[in-house]
């Protein structure tokens, strides 16, 4: 009787399983088992059982939200494609990746390069649409919001093949080379992108709302304009060996962790924005929204000048300022047309209710991420926590939100206090993951601009 009672709920389960499940089921465990017999001879232990228990948690994925289904597929067909191509011209190694610059679909799409730079046009032009559907159309879904929509999709389709692609011409250059992309700024910020587009999209499909793509796609599209900045500035679209440091499978699981919280929290902060023009006073948004990056520049400009900077990084810091300056300026736009801007956005409840979901799932992978790191710097340097610069800022991050959670549980923060601590929570992730970069140095620097 107990075993009928326990087995029940599994047996119903999988028997809501359709056909659809059971194929795409059995099409990542054909290419998990693929990847194993053609690619183990490079995995050791560690990447095995990752490899391993990503099977199932894709399929659980696939199941739990469908859309993913046809987006792996699409995305393993295409990577497969890709490698063929690359098959077809061998040098004493392994792939001539001099072949992406003869062959027609590697060179204008299936390289790793030539998909992110899709990557980056296809996020830019769904961040236009989004917010061209504030201004077209009637109800909850225009026409422009549905393109921008299915722009985001086809943005996380190329981002996901650029880092396939990515994965497997490491691989190709020589022996110890090869290694998953997560481990250098332009790679990070690859997956920056498409994680916080992807939660976005199904927040978007959750909610039953498109409207707050054009926010969300703001921050996205600015991690893609930094993105083709680095590239064009320090080539950093080549392939680097890993430094000593790197040399980890913890790699391979605590940044994915970290960019999940990342990806979330900025999610929040662009909903809290979105929140905060909905409800605040003209005046007091102007106010507050180009007062805070402003007093954040200044505050920055006025440490650092007192130590002794020289020349080119004062003028560096002063770029900075104005970009932020710009930034202020275009927010300012934005509160003189909030009455626009707000009309399509789903009601304050809800907002507030995505804020939380948002900010608690972020959190719990950044908790995990951190655990993580700690594990990782104790095989690398010998001690779980060092106070280096860039642990002592993920630990700010995490009291943060740790901070907006337990008020919002414990003493029910709501509106607008906890969407201001949401927004200035992103700036506060931001220096954690770019600031520590750029202003100090720590052993973390081989991840300095």
């Amino acid at each position: 009787m107990n075993t009928t009672t326990f087995d029940l709920p599994r047996r119903h389960a999988l028997q809501r399983r359709d056909t659809l499940d059971w194929i795409f089921a059995a099409l990542v465990l054909l290419g998990g088992g693929y990847a194993f017999s053609r690619y183990h001879a490079s995995m050791d232990v560690y990447e095995q059982g990752i490899l391993l228990c990503a099977m199932p948690a894709l399929i659980a994925l696939g199941w739990f939200w469908k859309p993913l289904r046809l987006l792996c597929v699409g995305v393993g067909a295409a990577t497969l494609l890709a490698i063929a191509l690359y098959g077809r011209h061998t040098d004493g190694f392994g792939a001539d990746l001099a072949a992406g610059e003869q062959v027609f679909w590697l060179k204008y799409l299936l390289s790793s390069q030539s998909a992110i730079l899709w990557m980056s046009l296809l996020f830019t032009m769904s961040m236009l649409f989004y917010w061209g559907g504030f201004f077209t159309g009637a109800g909850r879904n225009s026409v422009a919001e549905v393109i921008g929509s299915k722009l985001a999709w086809a943005g996380v389709f190329m981002a996901l093949v650029g880092t396939m692609v990515r994965w497997y011409e490491s691989h190709q250059i020589a022996a110890d080379i090869g290694h998953i992309p997560v481990s250098n700024l332009y790679e990070v910020f690859v997956l920056f992108c498409w994680m916080t587009t992807l939660f976005h999209l199904y927040y978007e499909a959750r909610f039953a709302t498109r409207s707050l793509g054009a926010y969300v796609m703001l921050v996205v599209s600015g991690a893609v304009a930094f993105l083709l900045w680095y590239t064009v500035a320090r080539d950093a679209q080549e392939i680097q060996p890993l430094v000593p440091a790197l040399q980890s499978w913890w790699m391979k699981i605590h940044v994915p962790a970290n960019f999940v919280g990342y990806g979330c929290f900025a999610l929040a902060a662009m909903v809290a924005l979105a929140y905060l023009l909905k409800t605040a006073t003209q005046r007091a948004l102007l106010i507050g929204l180009i007062a805070m990056p402003l007093g954040i520049v200044a505050l920055i400009l006025a440490v650092r000048f007192g130590a002794g900077l020289d020349a080119a990084t004062i003028a560096g810091m002063n770029g900075w300022a104005y970009k932020i300056t710009g930034v202020a300026a275009f927010l300012g736009l934005a509160v003189a047309l909030r009455s626009r801007l707000t009309a399509r956005l789903p009601d304050l409840p809800q907002l507030d209710d995505l804020m939380y979901k948002a900010i608690a799932l972020g959190f719990a992978f950044f908790t995990i991420a951190t655990i993580l790191g700690a594990f990782w710097a104790a095989e690398a340097w010998g001690g779980y926590w060092s106070w280096d610069p860039k642990e002592t800022w993920a630990l700010i991050v995490w009291l943060n939100y740790a901070a907006w959670l337990h008020m919002r549980l414990m003493k029910g923060l709501r509106g607008m206090a906890s969407a201001w601590w949401a927004l200035v929570g992103l700036l506060v992730t931001t220096f954690a993951f770019l600031g520590v970069n750029m202003f100090l140095s720590g052993l973390h620097s081989y991840g300095t601009l």
